[in-house]
């Protein structure tokens, strides 16, 4: 897309790094048994606990993390 081209990367690490303190806030008073509430994922259209849901985004990352150090790797960046 075009902003890639157009914006440098720390505009996005900006918002990612914005969008996570508010997850960790959220997250930090997310009391004992009400992690198992659960919700309908929209994308997926199943019902899910918010643990479920935590577990998912943590790989989410983990997942993105890799394809920024193999082509890191790859293009020999530092």
């Amino acid at each position: 897309l075009p902003d890639t081209v157009n914006l440098p990367v720390n505009i996005s690490i900006t918002l990612l790094h914005a969008l996570h303190a508010r997850w960790v806030e959220v997250l930090k008073h997310i009391q004992g048994d009400q992690w198992e509430r659960t919700v309908i994922h929209p994308e997926h259209g199943k019902e899910m606990s918010l643990w479920f849901l935590l577990g998912m985004y943590a790989w989410h990352g983990r997942h993105h993390t890799a394809h920024i150090r193999n082509l890191r790797n790859r293009n020999h960046w530092g």
